[in-house]
């Protein structure tokens, strides 16, 4: 699924496991208590279920909102886990790859190190 045809820059994923019976209310209530950002920003917020085999996207777009919903059938979502936040800040290419199954775990640069001294 293509979602930059809505033009967005920003993709937030909610680190936490939620209940797939929430819908566009209850995800919008995470968004403003537990992400501290408002669901009309123009982005897309991400959730996924503790299995990870299912995913919902909120994206407000000119007048409500969309709720776009996955569920795989055998597989799972690799979610990231470079999290330091409950939430995670991704590229419109980077949730494309997450939606197409891609690991994003291994797609990450090595941790800055702090050298004490020069060898």
């Amino acid at each position: 699924m293509d979602v930059s045809r809505w033009h967005r820059d920003q993709v937030w994923i909610y680190r936490h496991p939620v209940d797939m019976r929430k819908s566009i209310d209850g995800l919008c209530a995470i968004v403003r208590l537990e992400m501290n950002m408002n669901p009309a920003d123009e982005g897309v917020f991400v959730f996924c279920n503790r299995a990870r085999d299912k995913i919902k996207l909120l994206v407000w777009h000119r007048n409500g909102f969309w709720l776009l919903y996955k569920r795989l059938d055998r597989q799972r979502f690799h979610w990231p886990d470079w999290f330091s936040t409950d939430t995670v800040v991704l590229s419109v290419q980077q949730l494309d790859q997450l939606l197409d199954g891609y690991n994003l775990n291994g797609m990450r640069p090595h941790q800055s190190i702090r050298m004490a001294h020069a060898i």
